[in-house]
């Protein structure tokens, strides 16, 4: 069977965009990025040669699901290279003063909200990481009022055009990233399990709380193609001690950049870096 890479955020599919020649025109014409942004994007550190940015919401999705505004851009620092290692995190940590437990909204049925598959890859990923007994944990809530991340379903637009999830990091405050963008055809469209879903759930809140990815400095390893590398990006990129120099798809790291659709839970060193961090 002809195994397909799904890029954790941005993936084209052919067999997924039913429009005419002059309607893909115009979706690409709308999902350009002016020049000058793209610069700013790839002097931060950002591949946008294998990854081009495409317009996203009220900013840019970049390196396949990483969300940035102007204000963001315009925020981060030039970055420095670093050492190729296993595990990397984000200069900015969630704090939590011991326990703290993070609140998550997702809604429920209708146009705009999840399917009960799609609840149950997302009740698993908290499942996953409340396991590890960390210093943060996860609960979902049946309100969006002060949860501290909503889950909100992509445009259906964003949908057709193989968007799979986006998040960003967390604040200089120490608060996770407040939302999760989620397509939810994952399993209508993608077939995926409940187990895959989960864990394309997690590798979002994953970002949230500080995790880059794993293969950070050679996104080939999990996505082929060309060596690239995501620099520090403005965020930083910064080696987690205990965990492994290098970086391999058969480890199946939960942060990897890409995935296979499967099922792909927290490996050992995995559980070495959250349990580092939190």
């Amino acid at each position: 069977m002809r195994r397909i890479n799904y890029v954790l955020s941005l993936v084209v599919l052919a067999s997924f965009t039913f429009v005419s020649c002059s309607e893909d025109q115009t979706l690409v014409d709308d999902l350009t990025v002016p020049q000058d942004v793209v610069a700013q994007i790839a002097a931060l550190g950002f591949d946008v040669d294998n990854f081009i940015p495409t317009k996203f919401e009220n900013g840019y999705l970049v390196e396949g699901d990483i969300y940035l505004t102007d204000q963001t851009i315009a925020e981060m620092g030039q970055p420095n290279k670093l050492a190729s290692k296993e595990q990397y995190s984000t200069n900015n940590l969630v704090s939590t003063g011991g326990n703290r437990v993070i609140t998550l909204y997702a809604p429920v049925g209708g146009n705009n909200g999840y399917s009960p598959g799609m609840i149950a890859g997302l009740d698993l990923a908290i499942a996953r990481y409340n396991a590890e007994n960390l210093s943060l944990s996860f609960q979902r809530v049946a309100s969006s009022g002060g949860a501290d991340i909503v889950m909100t379903r992509l445009s259906k637009r964003d949908e057709r055009r193989g968007v799979l999830g986006s998040a960003g990091f967390p604040t200089s405050s120490g608060d996770p990233y407040g939302q999760i963008k989620m397509s939810g055809i994952l399993e209508s469209s993608y077939g995926l399990s409940t187990a895959g879903i989960a864990t394309i759930i997690a590798h979002e809140m994953g970002h949230c709380i500080g995790f880059r990815h794993t293969d950070y400095f050679n996104r080939s390893i999990s996505c082929g193609g060309s060596a690239s590398n995501e620099g520090t990006a403005g965020v930083g990129a910064n080696h987690i001690p205990g965990t492994p120099t290098g970086a391999t798809a058969s480890a199946k790291s939960w942060m990897l950049a890409c995935t296979d659709g499967g099922d792909r839970p927290f490996n050992n060193d995995d559980k070495t870096a959250l349990n580092y961090l939190y």
